[in-house]
């Protein structure tokens, strides 16, 4: 007999058949003691093994997950193992965790990576075709908003407009500036290492002016501004809806359309091209600076020639992008600050989201621009 005080178990052997008999409380509390008791019993070989439970008078978690390890154990062992005088107040308890416990195990099948592979490209695809879907769906409600505030204009907030036209305008001008100077210098220094070898210095001009207002102008100001205004139009908007602030503008009947996403979108769109033309002329500064310095040529030779290799149309083409692109970065920064729910680990998220999305399309829409402008002759 092994006794731990207010808990026991004792072996009985009569005829093949061996009987423990438990009793007493098989709780947490006396389950150290009855976890010693339970490992030092040994059947008979070839016995038959019963374990009574008619005798237990408390049992929790602990005590059945003890019975049920002895049980495990025996049948491990070879023996033929069973319960009985199970108390109508514990089959509950004891069928839900001898139920969990005795689950099969699940065969394990080798994942090939070719199908894991398939598996997670079919999976962001249509990851991607929902949010297409999604973001279509916010363009059709922004267009209808704008069509709105156009044929009722006391919708619009022009103080708002005006404040936003400071930030991701006015505010943007050093860093605008600063990098597009120092991309035409790096296009010039560049362009002229390589036309050197063929004695083709002079049109080092020809390829920054051209390649600059057609091209890399616009599209490194594009990209600024998504990961500068962008991000920030769904951090703002993103913050305010963890806030609830979103959710009470729609409580006093006030369109977030209307006071979050237009006032954005129109600021971004109005100062668009004139940051393009700024980073248009910091770039042509920042090549005459360089030709300047290593093709000897004069300011007045710089421009004389950059004026008779560039057409105007090369200006204009830079120029009518960018109002296109704005809507785009305003339209995608917004629509995910719109999304944002539950917490900031979601604000950080869709904020890097609006980012992605916003280069993304603006590098895809200059493409199109590219073919459609190729196509036509211009």
């Amino acid at each position: 007999m092994a006794s731990t005080g207010e808990g026991r178990i004792e072996a009985r052997q009569e005829a093949g058949v061996c009987t423990l008999v438990a009793s007493g409380n098989w709780t947490l509390a006396t389950a150290p003691d009855l976890d010693i008791a339970t490992s030092g019993i040994a059947p008979a070989a070839g016995s038959r093994v019963v374990i009574d439970l008619a005798g237990v008078e408390l049992l929790d978690t602990a005590g059945a997950w003890l019975l049920f390890r002895l049980r495990k154990r025996l049948r491990a062992d070879g023996f033929t193992c069973d319960f009985t005088g199970v108390r109508d107040s514990h089959k509950g308890l004891f069928e839900h965790i001898f139920a969990s416990r005795e689950q099969p195990e699940l065969e394990r099948r080798a994942y090939h990576p070719l199908r894991r592979m398939a598996d997670h490209t079919g999976y962001q695809a249509v990851q991607t075709w929902n949010e297409a879907r999604a973001l279509l769906s916010f363009y059709g409600e922004l267009m209808i908003a704008m069509t709105r505030a156009l044929l009722s204009p006391r919708r619009l907030k022009f103080t708002a407009i005006t404040s936003h036209m400071e930030q991701v305008g006015l505010n943007a001008l050093p860093i605008v500036g600063l990098l597009s100077f120092l991309i035409g210098v790096v296009l010039t220094f560049q362009g002229a290492d390589q036309l050197r070898r063929f004695g083709a210095e002079i049109f080092t001009v020809n390829l920054l002016g051209i390649s600059f207002l057609r091209e890399t102008g616009i599209l490194m100001t594009a990209i600024i501004i998504a990961g500068r205004s962008g991000s920030a139009f769904a951090a703002q908007i993103g913050t305010m809806k963890v806030n609830e602030e979103v959710d009470a503008m729609r409580a006093l009947g006030i369109d977030p359309m209307d006071l979050l996403v237009l006032p954005r979108l129109f600021a971004l769109c109005l100062v668009m091209p004139l940051l393009g033309f700024y980073a248009d002329m910091a770039g042509l500064l920042g090549g005459a600076l360089m030709a300047t310095i290593s093709l000897d040529l004069s300011l007045g030779q710089f421009l004389n020639q950059l004026q008779g290799a560039v057409p105007m149309w090369a200006f204009w083409v830079g120029i009518i992008k960018a109002p296109v692109f704005a809507f785009t970065i305003a339209m995608v920064g917004c629509y995910n600050g719109l999304k944002v729910e539950g917490s900031a680990e979601s604000v950080g998220k869709l904020t890097t989201r609006a980012v992605v999305q916003s280069i993304f399309l603006v590098i895809v829409l200059d493409a199109i621009f590219s073919i459609i402008f190729s196509f036509i002759g211009i």
